[in-house]
């Protein structure tokens, strides 16, 4: 079992920075992906970006060029760079965990992100 904690959300204006971290609560040595969900009001969870444990990543349109996932091996840790922060960019971002080798899924409680205009 692999517990995920989050941190980072707040309340931002808009074209501000924000930051979120995620920690995993122990190594994960087998080839897994790591990713940032978020799920606005009224709206399915979708995909904001991940990261695979050799460091491939995969953005949605709607992020590209504004944010940055990276992690920390070392650290157990995925991060989340969040630049030109948009009002619709507001949501509850979840953390993920993909194990591929048991093809199993992780998430964090969630971190809120509001974005104000």
């Amino acid at each position: 079992q692999v517990q995920l904690v989050e941190s980072g959300g707040d309340l931002v204006q808009a074209g501000t920075s924000l930051r979120l971290s995620c920690a995993a609560s122990r190594v994960i040595r087998s080839i897994n992906t790591m990713g940032w969900y978020r799920q606005a009001p009224g709206k399915e969870r979708e995909l904001v970006a991940r990261i695979s444990s050799v460091g491939s990543t995969d953005y949605a349109d709607s992020v590209k060029g504004r944010f940055t996932i990276s992690r920390d091996n070392a650290k157990n840790t995925v991060y989340l760079q969040m630049n030109s922060l948009k009002p619709e960019d507001t949501a509850v971002y979840y953390c993920n965990l993909h194990m591929a080798i048991i093809d199993s899924d992780y998430w964090g409680q969630g971190t809120q992100v509001t974005v104000s205009s």
